[in-house]
């Protein structure tokens, strides 16, 4: 599959209504970029810690469903982040996440995520548990 494929089928879901657009996946990275809208920060005009974390954990979602066999599916079973520096109103911030493991049932996915000026905003480490198809 690839990223306009994949971008039509997350565009109704949330990741879509935060505005994720997906620039290149493959099955061990993904990137994408997402605008800093006034809905998506703090009163203080800087991307909410809930929406890099969304913004993240999609991106660890995609590259997971990349690597699922047929049938099988996917959730986040924990997630950490490290806030290191804001995005503004207004800017865009990019998001590489990378393959850290990709096993038969869970997978681990790492996404850095930069502001406009490729500052290093946060680091999102998440595990991606791979589910059986159901009977």
């Amino acid at each position: 599959m690839d990223a306009a494929a994949m971008q039509k089928l997350i565009e109704p879901l949330f990741p879509g209504l935060m505005g994720v657009r997906l620039i290149e996946i493959a099955p061990e990275r993904v990137v994408a970029e997402m605008a800093v809208r006034p809905d998506l920060c703090t009163a203080g005009g800087i991307l909410h810690g809930g929406a890099y974390m969304a913004f993240a954990d999609t991106l660890g979602a995609v590259g997971t469903v990349l690597n699922l066999a047929p049938g099988r599916q996917t959730t986040t079973t924990d997630s950490s982040t490290k806030f290191i520096a804001g995005a503004r109103v207004g800017s865009t911030v990019r998001g590489e996440s990378v393959a850290l493991h990709r096993g038969r049932t869970t997978q681990v996915w790492q996404t850095s995520v930069f502001n406009a000026e490729g500052k290093l905003c946060a680091v999102v480490t998440q595990t991606q548990l791979v589910l059986e198809p159901r009977a």
